[in-house]
């Protein structure tokens, strides 16, 4: 197990004040060859990863209130043959980022808190939203798509990511509408005659709410839509997807909007979680006629994202990072100032939903602090034995992400390749071998934030052995601040 801790008064594996410099801004654009790397890159690892993530915490020197706010910034990582790689990075060029750097100054309210310099007067009655595009990308019916939960996505070119602007997928968006930042991909789609399909949603919240659920072919075309209306206000940010069903998980949450409207507060301030109320899991059919919809309740605490699920008989499995608690996010507080021993650590839960006696029950199955879960493409929607996740480097409470954890489903066998005390990881991305027979056979690519010599690289882990060294670190010239989703394709775009 590749680990190391640091002693100090709170036995800390990790230094706050290094994790606090990976959310410094990186306003420069970058191409370039990346000529720092140890260890051999596998001949078979050729493709694009693709990562997400919001690039200025700050807009013309006004500090955003939260990293949620920040404006979009794109990296892409090109893998060629004889073990070249090329970086390259830049801003998805939004409506409002382009303004806002034309003007010099801070024109929009963020989402998650962040207000216009001048008070609440100068925020009142300002509910224009900027269209910051900063949580996944994707490349899908041969576009490269930048993703934003609350607006369309904006496509850009895979090779320059160059921004060429809103995408309303072949007519399927209006101007105006929005889709998840978390699509699924089908990796054999039964409607389909096994071909693979793009799963995606939309939901418009309100005292009741509307779910619209998108399907699309590896061409980009639209193949099936359908919308549901269900009680209440859902703040619904991933949903999980079987062969026959989509799986959403309604947190217990309540929205108030008058702070909002009268400029005192951002929209995710007037969010409130309720711990002790139940959340809703709201299970939809994918197959026609979409009509035998059920609603259970449940004690799930607060989830953003889901690892997996699968069917067995008359059973679906839900995986899904759990908290306990979510806190609220207060106006008067620096995001990067937390004390984490005071938060509730996200845990793996699997929850077993019986669909004949419409029961649900849930169960711990790893407590260890954890975020971002992955797993093989093809197991998506799938029964699977493997996850991999971003994780705590202390088996205990809450602490930054600094290693890369394996779970063997099957055995209840853990992997753990911990990066600390100066490593801080993103979301790791699983790559299977070309022709692999075996589930885990591949590659966990995961972007890692050294905090000691402000820098990020891109390590190559091994799947099958997560506790050797990495086969590859790649070292960039200069720090990423720290990201959110990402995908890989295996085309190769320089």
């Amino acid at each position: 197990m590749t680990t190391s801790i640091v002693n100090n008064t709170k036995n800390q594996p990790y230094n706050c004040e290094e994790w606090q410099q990976g959310y410094q801004s990186q306003p420069n654009e970058y191409n370039y060859w990346i000529d720092e790397i140890e260890g051999i890159i596998p001949d078979e690892l050729q493709g694009t990863l693709f990562r997400n993530g919001p690039g200025l915490l700050e807009v013309q020197g006004t500090p955003l209130k939260h990293p949620f706010d920040g404006d979009g910034m794109i990296c892409a990582i090109s893998f060629l043959p004889g073990g070249k790689v090329h970086f390259r990075n830049r801003f998805v060029q939004t409506k409002g980022y382009v303004e806002e750097q034309a003007a010099g100054k801070m024109i929009y309210r963020g989402v998650f808190g962040t207000q216009k310099p001048g008070g609440w007067l100068n925020n009142f009655l300002d509910v224009k939203v900027k269209n910051i595009a900063n949580t996944n990308v994707i490349y899908w019916g041969k576009k490269l798509l930048a993703l934003w939960e609350a607006a369309e996505p904006h496509r850009l070119d895979p090779a320059t990511l160059e921004t060429f602007g809103l995408e309303y997928l072949e007519g399927t968006l209006n101007p105006g509408d929005s889709i998840s930042a978390h699509p699924w991909i089908d990796p054999s789609c039964k409607l389909d005659n096994g071909q693979a399909c793009l799963v995606n949603f939309s939901i418009k919240p309100g005292i009741s709410s509307k779910i619209t659920i998108y399907e699309f072919a590896p061409n980009g075309k639209l193949l099936r839509r359908h919308s549901h209306i269900i009680p209440g206000f859902s703040f619904i940010h991933d949903f999980a997807i079987t062969p026959h069903y989509c799986l959403f998980l309604q947190n217990p949450v309540t929205f108030n909007p008058l702070p909002y409207f009268l400029g005192f507060k951002g929209a995710g301030e007037c969010v409130n979680f309720h711990p002790n109320k139940s959340s809703s899991l709201i299970i939809i059919p994918r197959t026609p006629p979409y009509e035998d919809i059920k609603i259970m309740e449940t004690q799930a605490g607060f989830v953003f994202h889901h690892a997996n699920a699968f069917e067995e008989g008359n059973n679906i499995y839900l995986d899904s990072i759990c908290y306990d608690s979510l806190p609220q996010i207060q106006p008067d507080r620096d995001y990067k100032q937390v004390d984490f021993s005071n938060l509730d650590p996200g845990q793996l839960w699997r929850f077993k939903i019986d669909l004949k006696d419409n029961t649900i029950q849930g169960k711990m199955i790893e407590s260890r602090c954890c975020e971002f879960p992955s797993v093989n493409p093809e197991k998506v929607g799938r029964n699977y034995r493997y996850l991999f996740t971003g994780t705590a480097h202390n088996s205990q409470g809450n602490a930054p992400l600094q290693g890369i954890l394996k779970l063997d489903l099957v055995t209840g066998e853990k992997q753990l390749h911990s990066f600390a005390p100066s490593g801080y990881v993103s979301e790791p991305i699983f790559v299977p071998k070309p022709q692999a027979t075996r589930e885990d056979e591949g590659w966990v690519l995961v972007m890692v934030y050294d905090g000691s010599k402000h820098r990020s690289n891109i390590v190559i882990l091994d799947s099958e052995n997560l506790e050797k060294s990495p086969i590859a670190t790649l070292h960039l010239k200069h720090h990423i601040p720290y990201g959110l989703h990402g995908n890989w394709t295996d085309e190769v775009f320089i």
